[in-house]
């Protein structure tokens, strides 16, 4: 009986609860969704290789290749740090499965009107293309209710996984809320220029968040993996932590300097 007990794993070293067959689903499907993402925005880099034409801009090649890289990036990211975050497989496995969903609207909307050569956002010249804006904006209010969803369950209790990832986790879920209300924020101030008849001025408004935007967006990726390489290691439990709370500062002040420019630029 005791060589049965000590034969078992450490249970922080593992998810909350073993992913059921519907939660198993939904992580392939998850999976396999942020991998043809991740394939269409390099197709897109390859695009803008040879077709060319301007990088910056709200009609450019960049828009379905960097969006698609971070979309690709920024799921297949969640569908793993999601498995430490205390939740039913059930649930966790409709939420990812909206999610996945959400982020092929995300991606195809703006893929289309690149193709098309016309803005993806903000774009109200034509019944289609207030459309396809009115749909990307869903979305990613749809994307701010999910993922706020599971940030508040990171908070609620405690994610398991070795020593730092609680805090890597949670860390990660609060900076990325920070992305959703930059992101938010630009959409809503370029509507309101839009539909006062300032278009040019809707597109020049995003440009000083975006760098808080980016910076923001995949703090839920790198303190995590960095809690899972750190368990790899022969540091002691309590170095980890301190590792992965110093990692987190340094990130944090990457996030309040890209702040403080986009306040003073905006």
């Amino acid at each position: 009986m005791e060589t049965t007990r000590r034969s078992l794993p450490p249970r922080t070293e593992r998810p909350w609860a073993a992913p059921g067959p519907r939660a198993g689903t939904a992580e392939r499907l998850a999976l396999a969704t942020a991998a043809a993402l991740f394939a269409s925005g390099l197709f897109h880099l390859g695009v803008f290789a040879v077709a060319g034409g301007p990088w910056n801009g709200p009609v450019s090649w960049r828009k379905p290749a960097t969006f698609g890289l971070s979309f690709g990036l920024t799921l297949a990211a969640l569908t793993w740090v999601t498995s430490y975050v205390q939740t039913g497989p059930r649930v966790r496995a409709a939420l990812l499965a909206l999610l996945a969903a959400d982020s092929v609207l995300e991606v195809a909307g703006i893929t289309l009107q690149a193709w098309r050569k016309v803005p993806s956002h903000l774009d109200m010249e034509t019944p289609f293309d207030s459309a396809v804006s009115m749909a990307l904006a869903v979305g990613g209010g749809l994307l701010v209710v999910i993922l706020t969803w599971f940030a508040l369950a990171a908070f609620r209790r405690p994610p398991s996984g070795p020593a730092g990832m609680a805090l890597a986790v949670r860390a990660g879920f609060a900076i990325l809320l920070v992305a959703l209300a930059s992101g938010a924020a630009m959409i809503a101030r370029g509507v309101v220029l839009t539909r006062t008849g300032h278009q040019l001025a809707a597109y020049d408004s995003t440009a000083p968040l975006k760098p808080l935007h980016g910076v923001s967006l995949h703090a839920v990726l790198v303190l995590p993996a960095l809690a899972r390489l750190l368990s790899r290691t022969r540091l002691s439990a309590a170095r980890r932590e301190r590792t992965v709370a110093a990692a987190t500062g340094c990130y944090l002040l990457a996030v309040v300097a890209t702040a403080v420019w986009a306040a003073l630029s905006y």
